[in-house]
Parts: structure tokens; sequence; C-alpha cells
């Protein structure tokens, strides 16, 4: 039976889909990049979008942001996290950290060593983009455990609210960029219809099983694990069923952003609206001045266990 969340429009079909392949990032970790790579270099406000895998000692070690969000979603295991500011703690499976890096700030993120007898760490990491008048921000945290995250089910359908709302039930997460996020779990045979706000960018990412998107037509709209859909504009829902024979869930981020429409100019971990300001933000950070200051005697635990800098 469909699932409705207010989608009564016309649908969004999917126009564009991208397999993830693996590529190597940060310290001996893995990554499968789907938006910040050269085929989508933005979406806006979407920066980067890597699903993630790193077995201790491998993992992202010191390395600076400024200027967007970083969203960490744990799949599996748990990541364990400090910066230069003194704020440090574990990202544990299921739960969430929603990290404002503003005007600056130096951190690492290291998988666990070994976590209930596991060693695989996996999770999404999303960046999303701020306004110019959000860019220069203090420094912030929203943190939820997995038990904590808004979840509703119902005919099938399982739903984590990471951000945003769905069947009356909402996060907790406050997004300075106006952003939806929902986790979808599928059954076999069930349906969605869902939701997106008109004039907002959206994709979705394929975690487990088989699924289509947007119409019955197979070409763009099936897809598995590891694929990112682009979602075209015009339409405000998005309809995904589970028609697997196999009987196996289908799993699924839908993620949503309002666009800022500013300019947008990157460099790494930097992104800024102009050049000059990029300049000054390499600045900043080679002099520890203007938000990096904490970040000049700072090294973190990981980085000092495993002899790095």
């Amino acid at each position: 039976m469909p699932i409705s969340e207010e989608a009564s429009g016309k649908k969004r079909l999917v126009v564009k889909k991208l397999f993830a392949r693996q590529q190597h990032e940060g310290f001996g970790a893995v990554v499968r990049r789907s938006i910040g790579r050269f085929e989508l270099r933005y979406f806006d406000p979407f920066l980067v979008l890597d699903e993630f895998s790193a077995t201790a000692p491998a993992g992202f070690p010191d390395h600076p942001h400024r200027g967007f969000e970083t969203v960490t979603y744990m799949l599996e295991g748990e990541i364990l996290h400090e910066d230069c500011e003194g704020h440090k703690g574990t990202i544990r499976e299921g739960g969430l950290q929603w990290m404002t890096a503003g005007k600056g700030i130096v951190h690492s993120e290291m998988p666990s060593s070994n976590v209930n007898g596991t060693t695989q760490n996996k999770g999404l990491q999303l960046w999303i983009n701020l306004s110019s008048k959000h860019k220069l921000v203090m420094p912030s945290y929203q943190e939820i455990e997995s038990k904590d995250i808004a979840e509703s089910e119902k005919d099938g359908v399982r739903v984590r609210i990471i951000a945003g709302e769905w069947n009356g039930v909402k996060s907790k997460i406050c997004t300075r960029t106006p952003t939806m996020y929902l986790d979808f779990t599928l059954s076999p045979g069930s349906k969605i219809s869902q939701h997106i706000p008109l004039h907002w960018n959206a994709f979705v990412y394929v975690l487990q099983g088989h699924g289509r998107f947007g119409d019955a037509k197979p070409q763009h709209s099936t897809a598995a694990a590891h694929n990112l859909l682009i979602l075209g504009s015009g339409g405000d829902r998005l309809e995904a069923w589970n028609g697997s024979d196999s009987g196996l869930p289908l799993r699924f981020v839908l993620v949503g952003g309002e666009p800022i429409g500013e300019p947008v100019v990157q460099f790494g971990p930097f992104v800024m609206n102009t050049q000059e300001e990029i300049d000054q933000t390499i600045d900043d950070f080679e002099n520890f001045t203007n938000g990096f200051e904490k970040a000049r005697h700072w090294k973190s635990q990981a980085a000092s266990d495993l002899g790095l800098f």
C-alpha cells in the first residue's frame, strides 16, 4: 500500500544516475563519493556525499573545515571524534553528528579499534553548504544517539527522520540551510509517495536492495546499492517502491535542500563565495587566526597514537 506524506502533485523523475566507485581518502580509509566528483561537483546546496568505510588504524585524522556543515550518520560500527576546541565524543551505530564548521574547526574522525567484535566502521557523510551570512558563525554541534532519532513505521515502510518530517513525526535537528534527510526501509511490495518542496534540489542514495524510483521506465529509475539518483525539478513528490522478487528490503536515503544560489569557490575543506575569501581562509589557517587560534598547539589523541604530524 502506498504511503503518502503531503504528496499530491507532479512526481519527480530520475534525471541522472551515478554509481559511486571506491576510492581512497584520508589515512587509508575507503569512500564511495557520489557528490563532489568530476561528474557532479556541486548540487546546490550539497557539496559532498561519501559512503565511507574505515578499519582502524585507517580513518580521517586532523584536518580543517570552514564555510559549511558536515553530517555524519553511522551505519555500522563507530567513529571517535575530537576537535581543537576540546569537543570530543563517539558517533555510534545509527547515531548522528551534525557539525557546523562555520568560521573554522580542526578535527579528527577515527574509527574505534573494535566494536562488539567487528572492525568495520561504515557511514555516510554529507557536506551542506552555508549561505554567506552563515559561513563565519561559531562552530557548533548537534549530536543524537540512535535511540533518540525520530522514527515512524507504517504499512511496511520504516523511516528514520534525520532532518525534516515524515508522517507527522519531526526530527530534533535544526538546519541553517533548509534540509530534509530521510532514511527509508521498504519491505517487499511496499511503496512511498513522498513530498519534496517544489523548488528544492533532491537526490536518492541507495544503501541496500534494489528499487524503482520516479516512474516505471527502467533506464534510470531502477537502482541498487551505491547508486546516486538525481531527481529532476518541476515536481513535488517522489514515488519509490520495492518490487524485488528477492524478498529483501530496500533501504535508501532521500535528501533535499533549498538551493542557496550563491557563488561557490572551494579549496579542499574550505568553501567560500570568492577566491579572495579562500585566500584569506588559507592565511587564517596557516597563521592560526580568525577561528583557528586553538589549532596552533593541538593534535588529536588519534594522531598522537599513530605518530602522525
